[in-house]
């Protein structure tokens, strides 16, 4: 039997506009990612990651996590080593000029042991082949349990080493799962694995937003048999109520201070967007139209909030003042567009834009050049959610009867489809860097 949609920010909006009814909510052995990745990128980094002398006696594949990083950024292609001479560790004295014929610009190789008193010492080193220099040696102790994290954690600093940029692998990304009739709120790492339940439920779960520091989420849950925002510590578990007031409470949004948490509400009339305390209090009201706003996002400095509002006719996009104000209108392709999303440099605005009266498709608007691009040959794509390096979008979307996840470079070239079995997986809201 085909699984039932799962409710998404999506279907609720498009209740929210009166063009459909809310999709109904369709088991809780929340299963663990694998990762398909398809596409190539325009210019990439060869690079070669030979498997860490006894890393199979810890029980955790970390050159294969490190592969599977770099390669899912779209910003390197690695290199098989072949018949070169492996295994090695960090202590070799690799021949780079053999490394730089085989077609390899970097070289990656380390090693992990297990200490006396149970942790894992992981170490590695990074030689840039080309110029024939060692570029970094690294060391890190960690338990069992942080093996990923710190496969995770080297992949970060080969990116920074050889792209000069901060690399996300170690950064986390919360998103909804729905198994039958039961719902989870999950925070994994960006690859998808080693999750962590933060809430189930047998009502819907949407819109899961991060603080800045990454210590907390906030969210929408239906427990309480309609839409109410709760703010969530991702360390203890620890919850409260934010906003739930007559009506409905939507869409949170942090300020880039974590001071704030914007708000759609439906107090008093047609949702419109407030402006709550993070820590609770009394919300202030920033829009006055006649029309419905909902979904804010803050730019990177704070002055300024996208939102969409139907004050146009349909759903489009528009930017106002963090304070309120007067609002301009920013998507002008399409007659529907919802879900805004800002790169952290605020070039790019991503956002999801119905095509050909059925279609729901992720786009990107230059903000400077007023640029459209498509990205996703999909069709029913919602929530984009931009790394916090800018690199690369995660979003929702449906393929083959299921609900997944999906990353994309900005140029729509390699995409990272994240299968799961037997689970519908939405609401996907990409941490900030740290843990």
């Amino acid at each position: 039997m085909a699984s039932m949609p799962m409710v998404s920010r999506r279907k609720a909006l498009l209740t929210t506009f009166g063009s459909a009814a809310l999709a109904a909510a369709a088991g809780p052995a929340w299963a663990q990612f694998r990762i398909e990745i398809t596409g190539v990128g325009a210019t990439q980094v060869p690079v070669t990651v030979v498997d860490f002398r006894d890393e199979g006696a810890a029980g955790t594949g970390i050159a294969g996590i490190v592969r599977a990083d770099l390669q899912r950024s779209g910003l390197f292609r690695l290199v098989d080593p072949g018949a070169m001479p492996v295994p090695m560790d960090e202590r070799s004295l690799p021949q780079l000029g053999d490394w730089k014929a085989r077609g390899s610009d970097a070289l990656v190789a380390g090693s992990v042991t297990r200490l006396t008193d149970g942790r894992f010492d992981v170490r590695y080193k990074l030689w840039d082949v080309v110029r024939g220099e060692e570029l970094i040696g690294q060391s890190q102790t960690v338990v069992a349990g942080d093996l990923r994290l710190a496969a995770h954690r080297i992949a970060d600093e080969i990116h920074q080493n050889l792209i000069g940029e901060a690399g996300v692998f170690s950064t986390r990304i919360a998103y909804v799962v729905q198994q039958g009739p039961r719902y989870a709120l999950l925070v994994t790492d960006a690859d998808g694995e080693n999750a962590q339940v933060a809430l189930n439920s047998l009502d819907p779960i949407i819109s899961p937003a991060w603080a800045p520091d990454g210590r907390q989420l906030a969210y929408v849950s239906f427990e309480s048999q309609k839409a109410v925002v709760w703010v969530q510590d991702t360390a203890s578990g620890t919850r409260r109520k934010l906003a739930d007031f007559p009506g409905s409470n939507s869409a949170p949004a942090w300020s880039p201070d974590g001071q704030f948490v914007a708000v759609a509400l439906s107090r008093g009339g047609l949702t419109q967007l407030w402006r709550m305390p993070a820590a609770g209090g009394t919300p202030l009201r920033l829009t006055e139209s006649r029309s419905i706003d909902t979904e804010p996002v803050y730019t990177a400095d704070g002055k300024q909030i996208y939102f969409v509002s139907d004050r146009g006719g349909g759903p489009q996009v528009y930017r106002m003042p963090a304070e309120g104000g007067s609002a301009e209108r920013v998507t002008f392709d399409g007659d529907y567009n919802i879900s805004p999303t800002l790169s952290p440099d605020g070039r790019l605005l991503a956002y999801v834009s119905r095509v050909g009266g059925s279609a729901f498709k992720l786009m990107t608007l230059d903000l400077s050049t007023g640029t459209v691009r498509g990205v996703t040959a999909t069709r029913d794509d919602e929530s984009p959610s931009f790394a916090p390096n800018g690199r690369l979008i995660v979003y929702a979307t449906r393929l083959e009867g299921r609900d997944v996840l999906m990353t994309t470079t900005l140029d729509g070239r390699i995409k990272t489809r994240l299968l799961t079995s037997g689970a519908d997986v939405r609401e996907p809201a990409w941490g900030p860097f740290g843990r």
